[in-house]
């Protein structure tokens, strides 16, 4: 349990959050959400110890394990999965304890540490290691490669994979699917619904966010409230606290109105003044209601395009590649006016390759591409960040664009981007990922192309910013090719989906639950086991073939069906929770008079929470069988 009360937290002196109080409970999973600097990230430094309330209480019980992902990778020659399993560091020290005790020819020793080995599945250590690292898209072959020799987002996802292998308590996630795919935030996503312990995630995903918190914490205007649900629920219930502060505040105003005239007309008169007097202090005493402030920083749209010509770019017969190594065989695709297209397809199988294709910013190796004499792309990919003049400002960027126009016009355009004042000239080096990335797509906007190629765009961006995208692209009037693990963006801006694996590109006839189930048949058709040729078994009839797949599926059929009485159990246990929780949050069940209840009420909920936690493990472990059997 994780107990913040009247916290208040600052940086410098800039007040982060105040006066905020919540309890998270073990095994809650909630998400952080609120603008960029509003002290989400301070947030888990407080719990991480490396900072310290200003004003408050906070507790929790001790000797919890804290997991969270480490922001830098030391670039050391140690393999990958060492690097991953050095995650577990009670694993860690057992092994090093064995080395010490047969160092010593310790017998005893060594007989209690492999028991506490097996205690905590040491065993198992290297295969649950390749698990978590092939479920974020390393291959069984990069498992021995060197920590140094992986790029910078890929050390990333080993960061987290070490996070993720750690036997928590408490697992901090702040933004874990900025540096992945689409196929690697699914798994993730699987994983995190799995997760035994207590999270708390940061993230701008909504459907990340909605697939696995059922509480959100949001901070703004200095204060963090808890909302139970997912971010969907927390939405719904944020919009009807505004509007219900809204008619409050209108309220109080026309209230505070009426007493502020009948002050005006009679305090210098001698019959009314006491009368006055009485009504100046009952504004005094009156806690004034805010206004509800919804307002978003972001304003801004896509000019519709000069010109729009038919077909704006085409490829026929074009395989893509890099030197001899072709990744895509003979892609033919026209893209004409109106196109909304998805690329979907796993990690390596040239998604962004394509893209930089159509960009021309790189070469086919062969067929024709061809592009219209009007085309005007519009082409965003996270190199370009890093292409900024870093001691340059935002202003200066769009003068390079515009030479003609006037101050005023480019600081009102930015100011659609949340630059403002000072922002607008202050130089670019020190600016987060999020503020380049809406200063890139800025630039983009303002040069008016007739077709965007987006790769990975929502990347840095909060939620707030990725709505106002959102919003703006599907007002946008060209055509565009996305590429995005954000499937809130897909969903709501693209209308056609296709498909790149296998080297080919093809269109996909399904929407993106349907691309999910296609990616888990398809690994689970790789993990197959393959035909042993060494058993000269390789004749094996497609009705022998047939008839084995039965006899397979009969052996695995009890095995099955415990599992899915098994989610039956864990989704029972989890809407009594959900039950609970909605009752404690109602404020009358801490009156006086219902003390009884509230003790009945949280004796209930220790007995759900141990049931719960119970069937989770049984779950997760015929999960883990059903694999192996697999």
């Amino acid at each position: 349990m994780l107990n913040f009360k009247n916290i208040s937290l600052r940086r410098g002196a800039h007040v982060l959050f105040s006066d905020t109080t919540f309890t998270i409970h073990k095994g809650q999973k909630a998400g952080l959400t609120g603008a960029n600097g509003v002290g989400k990230s301070s947030l888990f430094a407080m719990l991480l110890d490396q900072l310290h309330v200003d004003e408050g209480d906070f507790s929790m019980p001790p000797g919890l394990e804290i997991a969270h992902v480490a922001q830098e990778t030391p670039a050391v020659d140690r393999s990958a999965i060492d690097y991953v399993i050095d995650g577990d560091k009670g694993l860690r020290q057992l092994q090093q304890q064995l080395i010490i005790a047969e160092q010593q020819d310790d017998g005893l020793k060594q007989a209690e540490l492999h028991g506490a080995l097996d205690h905590v599945d040491g065993y198992t250590a290297q295969a649950r290691a390749s698990r978590l690292m092939n479920g974020l898209g390393f291959t069984a072959g990069q498992e021995q490669n060197t920590v140094k020799s992986f790029s910078g987002g890929w050390r990333m996802r080993l960061n987290l994979a070490q996070a993720l292998m750690c036997r928590s308590d408490v697992l901090l996630l702040d933004e874990p699917t900025n540096h992945l795919d689409l196929d690697a935030v699914i798994w993730l996503q699987d994983w995190l619904c799995k997760y035994p312990g207590t999270l708390l995630l940061i993230s701008h995903d909504r459907d990340f966010l909605d697939s696995i918190t059922d509480h959100i914490i949001h901070i703004e205007q200095h204060r963090a409230v808890i909302y139970t649900g997912n971010y969907s629920a927390f939405e719904k219930m944020r919009a009807e606290k505004l509007a219900q502060q809204q008619s409050a505040f209108v309220k109080q105003q026309r209230e505070i109105e009426h007493i502020q005239s009948f002050i005006t007309r009679f305090k210098a008169q001698a019959t009314k003044a006491r009368q006055a007097q009485s009504r100046i202090k009952a504004l005094e005493r009156m806690e004034v209601i805010s206004q509800a402030h919804v307002d978003s920083p972001f304003n801004f749209c896509f000019p519709a395009p000069e010109k729009m010509p038919n077909p704006l770019l085409q490829l026929e017969e074009t395989d893509i590649g890099y030197g001899d190594n072709i990744i895509i065989n003979k892609v033919s695709l026209s893209i004409t006016p109106g196109n909304r297209i998805g690329l979907l397809g796993p990690n390596g199988a040239g998604k962004s390759s394509l893209i930089k294709v159509l960009a021309a910013d790189m070469q086919a190796l062969s067929g024709k591409v061809q592009t219209a004499d009007a085309l005007k792309i519009g082409y965003f990919a996270q190199h370009q960040l890093e292409q900024l003049r870093l001691d340059e400002s935002p202003l200066w960027h769009l003068q390079q664009l515009d030479k003609k126009a006037t101050e005023k016009e480019l600081r009102n355009f930015l100011g659609g981007f949340d630059f403002k004042g000072d922002k607008v000239v202050e130089i670019v080096r020190p600016f987060s990922g999020g503020e380049k990335a809406r200063l890139v797509l800025a630039l983009l906007v303002y040069q008016n192309p007739n077709l965007l190629l987006l790769d990975e765009p929502t990347n840095h961006l909060d939620l707030e910013m990725r709505h106002a995208l959102s919003m703006a692209l599907q007002d946008y009037q060209g055509a565009m090719v996305v590429v995005s693990h954000d499937r809130h963006l897909l969903r709501s801006v693209t209308d056609q989906l296709f498909l790149v694996a296998d080297g080919e590109v093809k269109p996909f006839d399904g929407d993106l639950d349907d691309y999910r189930q296609w990616l888990v048949e398809k690994k689970r058709s790789s993990q197959e086991p393959k035909i042993e040729a060494e058993k000269g078994d390789s004749t094996v009839s497609k009705k022998q073939q047939r008839k084995q797949d039965a006899e397979r599926r009969k052996q695995l059929k009890p095995l099955l069906n415990k599992l899915k009485k098994a989610e039956q159990t864990v989704e029972k246990y989890h809407a009594q929770q959900q039950q609970i929780e909605q009752k404690l949050a109602d404020p009358d069940i801490y009156s006086d008079t219902q003390k009884e209840s509230l003790k009945k009420l949280l004796a209930e909920k220790v007995v759900v929470d141990k049931a719960m936690e119970q069937s989770e493990t049984e779950w997760m472990e015929l999960e883990e069988l059903l694999e192996q059997e697999s």
